[in-house]
């Protein structure tokens, strides 16, 4: 009988759905190729994520658009080999107000799908946008707290408590993030979030028709 996926595995497609979501929030920028979205991504979500596979960005690109999410067109150079230019879908830009309108299951550590939620808002420019992403994880984490209590309340055993009393530790610590998001994005009138969604766009202006015109 084939066993369950490890968690190393579950791990990794975890991350393979956030990061498909995080290229189409780029892409509705623009249309982008490969080696410009990797650098696109390192730069919005900063080191802390780690460098991003080429290859497996590859492969990701090969899902979306065989789901329909994006197009790909195969762009001819002078000098250099063929260069395969993806757009997002109108099925994609949906996909991606789904995957921003719902809370996010709590995985661990920074390199999460709630983390990358909050980069692709921010980058939006929309302070409704940010909201609702911050306000639907707060109220996730609210429901996770009661649950944790509970739990906590009616563990026999020492070591038990002692674990869930680490989860409800790293609940709160989300919840602090939340709100420090809140403060940082969404006191100013917004203006940090024009700036974001500006620098976002202009990681793209140097596009595929201003790499056809250099050749």
């Amino acid at each position: 009988m084939q066993g369950l996926p490890g968690r190393r595995t579950c791990t990794r497609l975890a991350e393979t759905v956030a990061i498909q979501h995080a290229v189409l929030a780029l892409l509705v920028h623009g249309p982008s190729y490969g080696y410009q979205l990797k650098g696109a991504f390192q730069q919005a979500v900063g080191p802390q994520w780690g460098p991003l596979n080429i290859g497996h960005l590859y492969q990701i690109l090969d899902r979306l658009a065989r789901d329909g999410l994006v197009v790909a067109e195969r762009q001819a150079q002078a000098t250099k080999p063929d260069r395969v230019v993806y757009e997002i879908t109108d099925i994609g830009r949906v996909e991606l107000d789904r995957w921003l309108s719902e809370p996010t299951s709590r995985s661990g550590g920074f390199r999460d799908d709630f983390f990358l939620k909050v980069t692709a808002a921010a980058r939006s420019g929309e302070p409704a946008t940010v909201r609702t992403v911050l306000s639907n994880q707060r109220g996730q984490l609210l429901r996770e707290l009661r649950n944790l209590d509970g739990l906590r309340r009616r563990a026999e055993d020492p070591v038990v408590g002692l674990l869930l009393a680490a989860a409800t530790r790293h609940v709160e610590a989300d919840l602090a993030f939340v709100d420090d998001a809140e403060s940082a994005l969404l006191t100013d009138g917004g203006a940090l979030l024009r700036a974001l969604a500006g620098h976002a766009g202009g990681m793209f202006t140097e596009g595929p028709g201003a790499a056809r015109a250099a050749g």
